[in-house]
């Protein structure tokens, strides 16, 4: 029964999808965005926000580092208390979001959420965002200082940590800000609630106070797109690929002849079926060289971390499996569910031819990308080993010129139109994997 109609998701869902995304980039530590929204949301209410507003500043908290991709940046970010380059981070953050209606809003915020303050009150952004953006800088580097005490020693620690912040203010954060501060971290249950198993807690139940509109396919889709940049932007390897794997498991879709609705919900998977590589080591994604056995079976975990971001998600069910089964094969040999033949649905097995074709027609670190008749070639013996949907690659082969020049990005698409509104200089995304600064 086709269900595309009554497709409803929740924004607050697919915020917190963002965050577990993102979070995945600080490898060992995956909560720092909860805990920063938590952080933030008790400095509201200690300061007597609407709960409108205690709701934003939690939200804010999830999405304020949509903008790091990388594990380079996040280090930077995380072994300074003011990194010069800070700001890259926050620009593609104001970039991914200021056009996006639901969540544009919190873009301003996230541009100045490592200004300080006794400069941010020098710009011309309103008191209200000028408000915000501070709050997430004080949060963020409340939980960056608390980060290594968590699970041991944290109630002995906040002592400094609430010491250290206070010699910021006024300079770095709004006086009014640190006051709430001294007065909230006076309580263990404060900190005690930022550890691990507290925080996933806390995060689920936020999950479940829903927002009062669902967000639209139009709207879902462009979300879609903004995190598949997020996970693009991971290494110059993978640049666009998730956007490219779309556009051709859609165009496939069409050609085999599925419904329009079910062509736009395969392409919504296709944008974000690598979200796991975010979990990736930066170092494994660009080695210039065949993957040892232990960097392999770290590499192919990324799916089942796609799985675990968007399952749940009230309504994405059926676009998670697709999008986490991606390297699935027909005979049982892919990875990491090895579900049954009849398991695999024509949505995954389209999926995954897209994602074999767009990888061998990309540059990669350790090869060129490849030209037509080889990953035809290519394809036609992963059929014959029963590893690929013999269909879907037949008609791939038939329209092998257009699945070319889609999967090289050479046909413009809405896809590739609206990724323009994302798009940074060189200079700006190269930063994302600058080499991290010694600590001083």
């Amino acid at each position: 029964m086709n269900n595309f109609a009554q497709l409803q998701i929740d924004l607050r869902q697919m915020i917190i999808a963002i965050e577990t995304a993102v979070s995945l980039v600080g490898m060992n530590d995956t909560n720092h965005g909860k805990r920063v929204g938590y952080i933030a949301g008790q400095l509201g209410h200690q300061l007597g926000f609407s709960e409108q507003d205690i709701q934003f500043s939690f939200d804010l908290g999830l999405l304020h580092d949509c903008g790091v991709s990388t594990e380079q940046m996040h280090a930077n970010l995380v072994n300074h208390f003011d990194w010069k380059d800070a700001y890259v981070h926050c620009n593609i953050g104001y970039k991914l979001l200021r056009d996006f209606e639901p969540l544009s809003a919190f873009a301003t915020p996230i541009l100045h959420h490592h200004t300080p303050w006794e400069e941010l009150q020098g710009l011309e952004v309103s008191r209200q965002d000028a408000l915000m953006a501070n709050l997430i800088f004080l949060s963020d580097r409340i939980d960056v200082m608390a980060a290594s005490h968590y699970e041991t020693d944290i109630l002995l620690a906040r002592q400094e940590i609430a010491s250290s912040i206070t010699n910021y203010a006024g300079a770095y954060f709004d006086p009014s800000l640190v006051s709430a501060f001294q007065q909230i971290e006076k309580s263990e249950a404060f900190w005690i609630a930022l550890e691990n198993r507290h925080i996933t807690r806390y995060t689920w139940d936020m999950g479940n106070f829903k927002t009062s509109s669902p967000l639209s396919i139009s709207q879902l889709k462009q979300l879609a797109l903004i995190m598949a940049y997020i996970v693009d932007q991971k290494s110059p390897f993978t640049a666009q690929h998730s956007i490219r794997v779309a556009d051709l498991a859609r165009h496939l879709a069409s050609l085999l002849g599925l419904p329009d609705e079910q062509c736009e919900k395969i392409e919504i998977a296709g944008l974000l079926h690598d979200l796991g590589k975010l979990h990736t080591p930066d170092k494994i994604l660009e080695k210039p060289g065949p993957l040892n056995d232990i960097e392999r079976t770290i590499i192919n975990q990324h799916s089942y971390e796609t799985y675990e971001i968007l399952r749940h998600i009230e309504g994405l069910d059926e676009i998670a499996r697709w999008a986490a089964f991606h390297h699935e094969c027909l005979n049982g040999v892919g990875y990491p569910f090895h579900p049954n033949e009849k398991d695999l649905s024509i949505e995954a097995r389209i999926l995954a031819v897209a994602d074999i074709f767009q990888a061998l027609v990309q540059d990669r670190p350790y090869r060129a990308g490849m030209p037509l008749s080889k990953v035809l070639g290519i394809l036609d013996e992963f059929t014959r080993n029963e590893k690929l949907d013999k269909e879907i690659v037949t008609i791939t082969r038939e329209h092998g010129d257009a699945c070319f020049e889609i999967a090289k990005g050479h046909t413009i698409t809405n896809n590739q139109s609206n990724l323009l509104l994302f798009s940074m200089d060189d200079d700006i995304s190269s930063r994302q994997r600058a080499t991290p600064e010694t600590n001083t």
